[in-house]
């Protein structure tokens, strides 16, 4: 077989998995929609399993939240910052909140929570400049500085032509 032929059927297969992993996902939606928590679970576990961010996101919603399965906030944002570390910027924002509350974390940590909500913005998130604005409120300017030397470590790695 020709290397081109190759990669050719290497690249229809890789676009007819992320045509299943999306079916998979809106079908998870579909479920949450309807109140169907424990069936949008495993519909979402394969893809979160396999590295999907936004499957990872909704479980990580669905542990925050107790939607299907037993509240439990340190397993959310386990979720959260496995999808967050991939780019999502609304995972991005439920870590910097965890990290702004504190809740199911040791304790509260003003720096993480401005870092990830600047980093969501960059991302698009919509609410990020909302939730910053509440944040900065409580924060000293050498939070403010030392929040910024690791925005720029960490945006520089996900968001590298931003």
């Amino acid at each position: 077989m020709k290397p081109v032929t190759r990669q050719l059927i290497a690249l229809i297969t890789s676009l007819s998995l992320c045509s299943v992993a999306t079916a998979e996902l809106e079908q998870a939606r579909d479920l949450m929609d309807a109140g169907d928590y424990k069936t949008a679970y495993q519909a979402l576990w394969v893809a979160a399993r396999s590295g999907n961010a936004e499957a990872e996101e909704l479980i990580g919603i669905m542990y925050a939240m107790g939607l299907g399965v037993t509240r439990d906030d340190r397993r959310a944002f386990e979720w959260y910052l496995r999808s967050a570390m991939k780019g999502h910027p609304g995972a991005q924002s439920g870590v910097g909140w965890y990290y702004e509350v504190g809740r199911g974390l040791p304790a509260i940590d003003l720096v993480r929570a401005y870092m990830w909500y600047t980093l969501s913005a960059i991302g698009g998130d919509p609410d990020a400049a909302i939730s910053l604005e509440e944040v900065i409120k409580k924060m000293s300017k050498d939070q403010i500085e030392e929040a910024h030397i690791l925005i720029e470590d960490y945006k520089a790695w996900l968001y590298p032509f931003r």
